[in-house]
C-alpha cells in the first residue's frame, strides 16, 4: 500500500508506515473503546447503585455502600482467600510443567509433531467438556485419579468433596490445558541460537550450566509473557466452579467471579455485582503492574 501524499504533501518512509498502521489498528481501537472501555465505565458508575438488573428505573445511587459491604462480607474475603490460592498454585505449577514440556518437545526425534499435538488437544476443547470429564476423574469412590492411586497403595482424598482438597484438585485440573503456554515457550525455546549453547559446550559447561544461563535468560520474555496471561486467566475461573463444585463443599471453593456471578444473576444485586467487578479488576492490574516491575529488571530482551 503506498501513500506517498498527504494533503499535497510529500510524506517520509517513517510516516507513512505510522498512517498505513493507524489505518489498520482502527477497527481495534473502536471495539475496545465500545465492548471493553464502555462496558468497565458503566460497571464503575453501576458500582455506586443499588439495581436489580432488571428495569432502568429502578436504579437509586447509594454511594459508597456497596463497597462498604463488600469489604465487611466475610464471604468476600473468603473468595479472595481462595482465589489467590487458586492463583498461585496454578500460575505455578502450570508454567513449570509447560516449560517443562516444551523442553521435552523441544527434541530432534520421529514423530515429534504427533506428541506436539496431542499435548495441545485438550486446549482446544470445550471448557463444560474437560470439567465434566474431571469431575468423573476426580470422584473419590469410582474415579481413574483415586483408582490409580490405590494401585500403589495410597488411600486417595475426596477431592471434590472434601473441603480441604477441592482447590488443589482443580489446581491439577488446571494443568490439563496449558497447551497454549506450552507452545508460546516451544516457539521461544526454538529461537534461541544454537551457536549460544556451542560456545558453553566448548567451554566445558554442564546441561544445567547450559539451561540456567543461556535457556532461561533467552527464554525471560516468553516465560515473563506465559506468566502475565496465566495470572490473568486464573482470577477468571467460572466455568469449573459452576459446572464441579457451585462453590463447596460449603464455600471452600468461591472464588471472586462465583461470588460476583451469585450477586448479579441469583441474588439480582447488579450494582454490588458491579463493585465486586471492579475490585477484581483493580486487583488484577495491581498485579500486572507488580509483574511488569519485576520483569522490566529480570527479563531480558535482546538487542
Amino acid at each position: 500500500m503506498n501513500l506517498p501524499f498527504f494533503n499535497g504533501k510529500p510524506l517520509s518512509r517513517a510516516r507513512r508506515e505510522e498512517r498505513i498502521f493507524y489505518l489498520f489498528v482502527t477497527p481495534w481501537l473502536i471495539g475496545l473503546v465500545f465492548f471493553w472501555g464502555g462496558p468497565i465505565l458503566a460497571a464503575l458508575g453501576l458500582s455506586f447503585t443499588d439495581w436489580s438488573g432488571v428495569n432502568f428505573s429502578d436504579i437509586k445511587l447509594i454511594g459508597f455502600d456497596n463497597y462498604h459491604k463488600m469489604f465487611a462480607d466475610d464471604l468476600f474475603w473468603q473468595s479472595v482467600t481462595n482465589t489467590v490460592f487458586y492463583a498461585v498454585g496454578s500460575v505455578f505449577l502450570g508454567t513449570i510443567f509447560a516449560l517443562f514440556l516444551a523442553v521435552l518437545l523441544n527434541q530432534n526425534i520421529p514423530g515429534i509433531a504427533f506428541f506436539r499435538s496431542v499435548f495441545y488437544l485438550p486446549s482446544v476443547t470445550a471448557g463444560v467438556a474437560i470439567a465434566l470429564v474431571w469431575t468423573w476423574i476426580l470422584n473419590p469412590v469410582v474415579g481413574l485419579l483415586n483408582f490409580g492411586l490405590g494401585l500403589i497403595g495410597i488411600d486417595g482424598p475426596g477431592w471434590l468433596q472434601s473441603p480441604q482438597w477441592v482447590l488443589p484438585a482443580l489446581i491439577i485440573m488446571s494443568l490439563f490445558r496449558i497447551g497454549p503456554n506450552m507452545i508460546i515457550l516451544l516457539a521461544g525455546l526454538q529461537d534461541i541460537p544454537q551457536s549460544l549453547y556451542e560456545a558453553a559446550e566448548i567451554d566445558g559447561a554442564a546441561r544445567w550450566a547450559k539451561f540456567r544461563n543461556i535457556t532461561l535468560p533467552m527464554l525471560s520474555p516468553a516465560l515473563f509473557f506465559v506468566l502475565v496471561v496465566s495470572t490473568v486467566g486464573s482470577f477468571q475461573i467460572f466455568v469449573e466452579i459452576r459446572i464441579m463444585t457451585e462453590g463447596g463443599p460449603g464455600t471452600s471453593s468461591f472464588v471472586l467471579v462465583w461470588y460476583l456471578w451469585q450477586q448479579a444473576f441469583v441474588y439480582l444485586r447488579m450494582g454490588y455485582a458491579s463493585a465486586v467487578a471492579f475490585i477484581l479488576f483493580i486487583v488484577v492490574m495491581i498485579l500486572v503492574g507488580i509483574q511488569f516491575w519485576i520483569g522490566s529488571r529480570l527479563v531480558y530482551y535482546e538487542s
